[in-house]
């Protein structure tokens, strides 16, 4: 399968490789752009399957654009640095790169390198979705309750009780149950 790539490097004779590598591996560079250019922008604009950087040292600018196309538009980053220290590679990996490669480009080792790096920014992403999946029935199941305790209290209703009063009134209304939770919610702060 083709991808579409974005490859971010300032040297020219390396990205020049890397283009040739993708072009071999069947992929289509949709965009080559230097270090200090718009790298969100262009994420934006070209839409890539995956982002390439080859550099040095990820600078601090570089850095915090992966970390806003990480929460704007999460693609899988592959990282080609020369900096095999912790503190680099951890600042890399927290501003969403999937893949950190060190010692340079192998173009060879490319495809395997993107397939890993597609595969863990994948699991990432699940694991994300999951996670706020998770928050969001967690922050619910909390407005349930609180709802129920505001019914309680104003009607002297037990538990059960009140969890029927929600659902009738959800049904009757054709609405979710959260939704008839967050009314009686501010219904009952109005009122304070």
């Amino acid at each position: 399968m083709a991808l579409k790539v974005i490859i971010i490097d300032h040297n020219p004779d390396r990205t020049a490789v890397l283009r040739q590598a993708m072009l071999d591996l069947g992929h289509n560079v949709v965009a080559q752009l230097g270090a200090n250019e718009d790298i969100l922008t262009s994420v934006h604009k070209n839409q890539p399957d995956v982002i390439l950087i080859d550099m040095a040292l990820p600078d601090r600018d570089t850095l915090e654009a992966m970390r806003l196309i990480s929460d704007e538009i999460p693609r899988p980053i592959v990282m080609f640095s020369e900096q095999s220290d912790s503190q680099t590679i951890n600042e890399a990996i927290a501003s969403g790169v999937s893949a950190y490669i060190v010692d340079g480009l192998d173009p060879r080792r490319l495809r395997p390198i993107m397939d890993v790096a597609i595969a863990q920014f994948k699991e990432h992403q699940a694991l994300k979705t999951e996670l706020q999946t998770t928050r969001n029935q967690l922050a619910e199941r909390k407005d349930i309750e609180r709802a129920k305790g505001i019914l309680m209290r104003a009607k002297n209703l037990d538990e059960p009780s009140a969890y029927t009063a929600l659902r009738k009134m959800a049904m009757d209304r054709n609405a979710r149950l959260i939704e008839i939770a967050k009314m009686v919610i501010s219904a009952e702060e109005l009122l304070r």
